[in-house]
């Protein structure tokens, strides 16, 4: 009688092949509320929604007979020499996504050779970030009441080698968001706002039916009256490089031109703020004529492959950050993840300049894509 033969072992799991592979992996990871939190976006979500169609509309115009043996994606950005074009954006609270948390994106996106931008609300410290960091650092704030509590924070970035400040414009109050306030969401007990006052950040632990406790932090902590005139004290106390993150007209990137920024970020915060604002690319060429190369232009907001990067550079970005999906990979796989989502997308950026015989960023101009109007 012949021996049973026995079963086969099971296949290893497939490795992600597009970034919504790490999507579906971090959904059966996370907790609903922190699921919503992490997708949410403002009142309808509908600027959430514009931001991916936009790209949508994006059709590309490759080029033939051009020698793409080596296609080179390295750039370099207000003085640092990167792997890629693709950075990771601010986001708030990596522990809820990872225990390791902000320390585990640093040690991911340096080994995707990438830029990444701390948040102010990082749930790990300035210098533990930094000690696992192996590529550029900027820090981004909002501006609060306190304002010495924004110097000494400017100052901590500067003292763990952040090498720009980036301030987030967009934000006086928080944008209603609905999944928050439906969820009563607040920050639990074993994550905090590692590089804040505990006491200034009491409101965003405290749980209230039918509210977003972020909306009550943001309500008593950010000052809703900085103008443009107050810049100068930023510039002054930082000494660094400013970044003002959150601009979507011609009009605003004249005045921040004019003001002293370093770069900007066209973003609409990923649609979780002005509900109908515009999708970001379909902002993006308005700022980089109206910056006319004053300074770098980066962008964000919808951003999901290296097909997408591509797309934007082609109508005038410098760079592009991840938010979200830089959170999916690093619930997924921490550290790794996060490379994993970086590497990913820039390889499919690489890919995409191959079959569009564009050979580095340089050649990605105005004639390899062009932006379709709605309708």
């Amino acid at each position: 009688m012949n021996a049973p033969v026995p079963p086969a072992p099971p296949a290893p799991p497939a490795p992600p092949l597009s970034v919504e592979d790490y999507r579906r992996s971090a959904r059966a990871r996370l907790d609903d509320r922190v699921w919503d939190f992490v997708e949410g976006g403002a009142e309808s979500e509908r600027t959430v929604r514009a931001n991916r169609r936009a790209f949508g509309r994006v059709t590309l115009r490759p080029r033939v007979l051009v020698d793409v043996s080596h296609c080179d994606t390295g750039t370099e950005l207000l003085g640092a020499r990167l792997r890629t074009p693709v950075a990771v954006a601010p986001t708030a609270y990596h522990r809820l996504a990872h225990p390791d948390g902000e320390a585990a994106t640093a040690r991911g996106a340096g080994a995707a050779g990438a830029l990444y931008v701390v948040s102010m609300y990082a749930s790990r410290t300035l210098e533990d970030i930094a000690a696992e960091a192996a590529g550029p650092l900027w820090i981004q704030l909002y501006w609060l009441r306190r304002r010495e509590v924004l110097a000494a924070l400017v100052d901590r970035a500067a003292a763990a080698g952040c090498r720009a400040v980036v301030l987030t414009v967009d934000a006086p109050r928080l944008g209603r968001r609905h999944r928050d306030a439906r969820n009563a969401f607040a920050i639990g007990p074993g994550v905090r706002a590692a590089n804040l006052d505990p006491a200034l950040m009491a409101s965003a632990h405290r749980p209230d039916t039918g509210r977003s406790a972020l909306a009550a932090h943001a309500a008593q902590a950010v000052d809703p009256s900085v103008t443009w005139s107050d810049l100068a004290w930023l510039r002054e106390r930082s000494g660094l490089p400013l970044v003002l993150k959150g601009v979507l007209t011609a009009q605003d990137a004249v005045l921040a031109v004019r003001h002293g920024a370093d770069a900007i970020v066209v973003s609409n915060h990923g649609g979780r703020q002005l509900d109908g604002a515009p999708a970001s690319l379909d902002a993006l060429a308005e700022v980089v004529d109206a910056v006319a190369g004053a300074c770098p232009v980066l962008v964000d907001g919808g951003v999901r492959g290296g097909t997408d990067v591509f797309a934007a550079l082609a109508l005038g970005a410098r760079a592009v950050l991840l938010g979200r999906p830089v959170l999916w990979g690093l619930a997924a796989d921490g550290a790794e993840g996060v490379a994993g989502v970086l590497r990913l997308t820039t390889e499919e950026l690489e890919h995409t300049m191959a079959l569009a015989g564009r050979p580095d960023l340089a050649s990605i101009d105005g004639s390899a894509a062009v932006l379709r109007a709605d309708g």
